[in-house]
């Protein structure tokens, strides 16, 4: 058969040409043990042949490790041998279940891991249920820190309550007279109600917002979106362009979203916003775009990391081009076009996955233009390019 000359190829030929040569994942998810055999991101053990696992964060690898007999709580990499660096697990592996390793002479706070570093305030543990639920909460939150680190995004956990720019959590049960706690961000302070770690709460709170999606990952993204804002965009060259993009954040904050309570969305928010929320203020479209957009990398890194691509997935589906990037002539613009086009394609085929379940829709969302717009914004800050060029 004739070679067929590049001009003569479909729209969505080129963009898998783009998306070919950068399928390497940026956090992968999945991983062997040493017994050749697939262990995945939240093991502490092989369930084949016994051996101990541990994530190194900054390797972003799941390692096979044994004891190291000269010292105490001490590990070793199996494949590393005597000479390999060595480990200790996170003092919150018994607690929490957390498989996370530090270096062995790290002296930082009581021995725990950088993403149980991030914890201001954990629940009660003297409640059971209590210890569930924060076990669910620390099990999403070590994979957005493990993607965050990926990503080469700062992560400074926050030493008081002063401290800025840095990160601290507060995991918190109901009051005692019984009103809720808010999950919200506040200068680098997230707080989340640990009732969002019980999936019959969770599902009667999506029902009562008539939200699409709910989940742990997409609070923990979206208020993390928050604290973002602040450290990459508000005292920055992005700023300016971010009011242009998505409009002016010093619009009353508690007003807007009262607005937004009190009268709904506009009519037409599905083809300005990837969520009807977004349309409240400024602040809420960054922060639901940045998690979008951190949904949409981990979960390409997931299936990437199984041998799951778009080259895989007979769908035509119509690509976006460059005319719906933020910055059209990047020269990187193939490639976030590539990655935005194989989203709709391997989201096309999980949704019809989900349905063969019986369930909802793995991907309840449509894409505008504008949003492909944002999302390209976001990418390009996040991959380090000028704000102005």
């Amino acid at each position: 058969m004739a070679q067929q000359p590049f001009d003569q190829l479909s729209e969505r030929q080129r963009q898998r040409e783009a998306w070919q040569p950068h399928k390497t994942p940026w956090a992968p998810r999945s991983f062997r043990c040493q017994c050749g055999l697939p262990v995945f991101f939240r093991n502490s053990r092989c369930l084949t042949c016994g051996s101990e696992l541990g994530y190194a964060p900054e390797q972003g690898e799941l390692l096979s490790i044994a004891p190291t007999p000269e010292v105490a709580d001490a590990w070793r990499a199996l494949r590393d041998g005597e000479d390999g660096p060595s480990w200790r697990r996170c003092n919150n592996f018994s607690l929490a279940g957390c498989n996370w390793l530090l270096a062995s002479d790290d002296e930082e706070k009581e021995g725990l891991c950088l993403a149980c570093r991030l914890n201001r305030t954990i629940p009660d543990l003297s409640n059971a249920r209590h210890v569930q639920l924060w076990s669910r909460i620390e099990l999403a939150k070590r994979r957005v820190v493990s993607q965050l680190i990926a990503l080469g995004l700062p992560i400074d956990p926050k030493p008081d309550e002063t401290a800025e720019p840095g990160l601290a959590f507060d995991f918190l049960a109901s009051w005692p007279d019984g009103s809720a706690v808010l999950t919200g961000h506040a200068k680098g302070l997230i707080t989340l109600n640990i009732e969002e770690a019980d999936p019959a709460a969770r599902e009667r709170a999506r029902q009562a917002m008539d939200e699409p999606y709910r989940t742990l990952l997409g609070h923990l993204r979206h208020e993390m979106g928050h604290y973002y804002w602040d450290v990459l965009v508000r005292d920055s060259d992005w700023l300016e362009p971010f009011r242009a993009l998505f409009g002016d954040e010093r619009q009353d904050y508690q007003a807007a979203l009262q607005a937004s309570y009190d009268q709904g969305p506009p009519p037409d928010w599905d083809t300005r916003f990837i969520t009807s929320y977004a349309s409240s203020h400024p602040w809420e479209d960054w922060a639901e775009t940045w998690a979008h957009y951190l949904h949409m990398i981990d979960t390409i890194d997931t299936a990437l990391s199984f041998g799951i691509d778009a080259d895989n997935i007979d769908i035509e589906a119509q690509p976006w081009g460059r005319d719906a990037l933020w910055r059209p002539d990047d020269a990187t613009a193939d490639v976030c076009l590539g990655f935005v086009n194989a989203w709709v394609e391997v989201t096309a085929a999980l949704n019809e996955m989900s349905r063969s379940m019986g369930l909802n829709d793995f991907y309840p969302f449509v894409m505008s233009r504008p949003v492909i717009t944002k999302l390209h914004f976001i990418h390009l800050l996040v991959q380090g390019r000028p704000a102005v060029v």
